[in-house]
């Protein structure tokens, strides 16, 4: 672990990192303990009142931004590798992830070098204006399924806003945390202003959430752990920003473009394995397609490459641990059990290669409705369930019908229908004619049990920073 610019190797608990493509174990990482938070969150206090951050000019801070983006390119397949051997993905989406979290790191450089205070209009003989203090010290924990890229969009913006920032990792996916807080250290940021803390949620997690000097959380995960991370920010009075789940509805109008909309709607759902939070995971279909699509569909599926992440032309790998693969097979055969019709996968994949890594088929269900079990939880992973619907407003009911409110899509060539149901759907996200395409300089966040805030864009920046009006008397 990485406190105050030291690297700590002893601890009281190991985390084993798991190949999940293998069953294999990559290695060992040291695990923090409350005494060790308790550290962490003393030296990053010290460190973000200390004149050489806290007074650091913003060109100057935008640098250090710019260094570690640059040392993140020049190890990108160092960083790339280390996320495939912990979580699975393809080495396509790996290398395709680096270079995303790089870029974040750029273009919060821009944003900090850029980003102004306000003059407000003015009720008096006075000049107003609102200016943006950081919170100091930020907790951020992230999670095992793009860990680079969501650790980038936590910790760029955080430091561009003039806090120090602890970092918790996924127990999972440890290891790119690490290297990002070697590289933040070799492109100049003073010690303690990035403390990487790998550990378990019920220890490390909790003793940072809950720790007085905390003064802001940022989580990406599940709703549940969100919904606890809550509470104790409710206790503390402190600000929370959460990235939660998603079980977004993928939409298909009768006058689609059916070819585009088809190759869309299968990277939506099985890019990553699945295991996206902004995965269109129901797909709702007009009844004159349905059959078309469930077809077009089934082929697809059946013709995606399941191998291992670093084998040419992968398309699928494992998921990410081997507990995950065993909840996503109950509730597949759960669902089956109640009924459920499985077009195609709902199995692992018979070949000897893969036996021992935890591997699933792309899963298309049919046979349900909208309230079944299997379209209103969140699967987070290769399994799609397809759902038809008769009109506009049949299909504006059943979407909404869910706890989560992350992303959508809708395929039409409609463009007044497009923007009469994009306005009506309780999601942050709206893609129209296109799906999964994410910019950096965008607000991203959820409705409803989906989360609290934004991040991306100039709200990135601003969701870890607090504004404070100031007052010029012109009076005498």
């Amino acid at each position: 672990m990485l406190i105050n610019g030291e690297w700590i190797e002893k601890s009281s608990q190991k985390l084993e990192s798991i190949n999940p493509a293998t069953g294999g174990v990559n290695h060992e990482v040291a695990a923090a303990d409350k005494s060790q938070v308790d550290d962490a969150v003393a030296s990053a206090k010290a460190a973000v009142a200390k004149p050489a951050w806290r007074n650091m000019l913003p060109h100057v801070r935008a640098g250090i931004l710019h260094k570690i983006a640059d040392g993140m390119t020049a190890n990108s397949e160092k960083f790339a590798r280390l996320q495939m051997m912990e979580n699975g993905k393809v080495w396509s989406e790996c290398v395709a992830q680096v270079a995303s979290a790089a870029a974040s790191f750029r273009y919060y450089a821009g944003v900090c070098e850029t980003l102004g205070s306000e003059v407000t209009p003015s009720r008096g003989n006075y000049l107003s204006m609102t200016v943006y203090e950081p919170y100091g010290v930020i907790t951020a924990i992230t999670p095992w399924n793009s860990p680079m890229t969501m650790e980038a969009q936590k910790v760029a913006p955080a430091l561009a806003g003039g806090n120090a920032v602890i970092l918790k990792p996924s127990e999972v996916t440890p290891s790119p945390a690490l290297e990002l807080g070697r590289i933040a250290l070799a492109a100049g940021l003073p010690p303690g202003i990035l403390n990487v803390l790998p550990g378990t949620g019920a220890v490390t997690g909790a003793a940072l959430v809950e720790h007085k000097d905390v003064r802001m959380v940022s989580f990406t995960g599940g709703t549940e752990s969100g919904r606890r991370i809550a509470e104790v920010a409710a206790r503390k009075l402190m600000p929370v920003g959460l990235e939660l789940g998603g079980k977004s509805p993928h939409i298909l109008f009768a006058d689609a473009d059916i070819k585009a909309a088809i190759a869309s709607v299968s990277g939506g759902i099985f890019e990553g394995t699945g295991q996206s939070c902004v995965a269109g995971s129901r797909l709702f279909v007009q009844k004159a397609i349905h059959e078309r699509v469930v077809e077009e569909l089934t082929k697809v599926a059946k013709s995606l490459k399941v191998d291992l992440p670093d084998a040419p032309g992968a398309q699928m790998g494992p998921l990410a641990s081997f507990p995950h693969r065993d909840k996503i097979e109950k509730m597949v055969n759960d669902a089956k059990l109640a009924g459920a019709r499985i077009f195609t996968g709902g199995t692992r994949p018979d070949d000897s290669r893969l036996a021992k890594g935890s591997f699933y088929l792309p899963t298309l269900i049919g046979g349900v409705d909208n309230r079944a079990a299997i379209a209103q939880q969140e699967i987070f992973g290769p399994v799609l369930v397809i759902i038809p619907f008769e009109d506009e407003e049949d299909l504006i009911a059943q979407a909404n019908d869910s706890a989560f409110g992350l992303a959508s899509g809708i395929w039409t060539a409609d463009y007044r229908r497009a923007w009469r149901v994009a306005r009506r759907l309780e999601a942050g996200t709206v893609w129209i004619n296109t799906y999964k395409q994410l910019s950096v300089a965008t607000p991203f966040g959820g409705f409803k049990d989906s989360g609290i805030g934004r991040e991306k864009g100039i709200s990135g920046v601003r969701l870890y920073q607090q504004s404070k009006g100031i007052y010029f008397g012109m009076e005498g």
